[in-house]
């Protein structure tokens, strides 16, 4: 926007939208968008159910192909715009193969202070106890997701994370 960086959470290249400064820097911007007016074409259906809370698939609103295309023009752009380095040509990126249950570490959190999504306070259901295990929010480090399944490491991990949640929830552990 007329020069100034604006970083833009959950909005795809080519989105026409509406925002909401929520922090100016002399260099940069951060926004939220407020409304979204158009689609872009390139944009896709997040595939994961916990998109938008949990902050680890950030790029699941593009098509893998085009998540490389934009990481590498990111990356170009922070090392010769912000760092002024000058590069030489540079070869796309080497995309992998898998691009689910990629990834050989996570870690999950036990915590007795769970998140609640928007879609969860708007039940108005009342909680017993708000243990969640899963991933701590961006920007709310005291604040848990309840994950159920991750699309980032292999499946068993689910399958034990989930197991270890009800054997925890079974014998009445704490969770901290």
């Amino acid at each position: 926007v007329n020069d100034l960086v604006v970083f833009v959470p959950y909005v795809a290249p080519g989105d026409v939208v509406d925002l909401q400064i929520k922090r100016k820097k002399n260099s940069y911007a951060e926004a939220e968008a407020v409304k979204f007016h158009e689609y872009s074409h390139v944009r896709a259906v997040p595939f994961c159910q916990h998109y938008g809370v949990c902050g680890g698939c950030k790029w699941q609103i593009l098509p893998y192909p085009e998540q490389l295309k934009y990481k590498q023009k990111q990356i170009t752009d922070s090392l010769t715009r912000i760092g002024k380095i000058e590069l030489p040509e540079i070869s796309p990126i080497l995309g992998s193969a898998k691009t689910e249950f990629y990834r050989n570490k996570l870690e999950f959190t036990f915590s007795n202070k769970r998140w609640l999504t928007n879609e969860e306070i708007k039940q108005n259901v009342v909680y017993e106890q708000m243990n969640a295990v899963g991933f701590h929010i961006p920007n709310a480090f005291d604040k848990v997701l309840a994950i159920e399944k991750c699309w980032l490491q292999d499946d068993i991990s689910n399958r034990i994370r989930n197991a270890i949640r009800d054997y925890a929830y079974k014998y009445n552990y704490p969770f901290f």
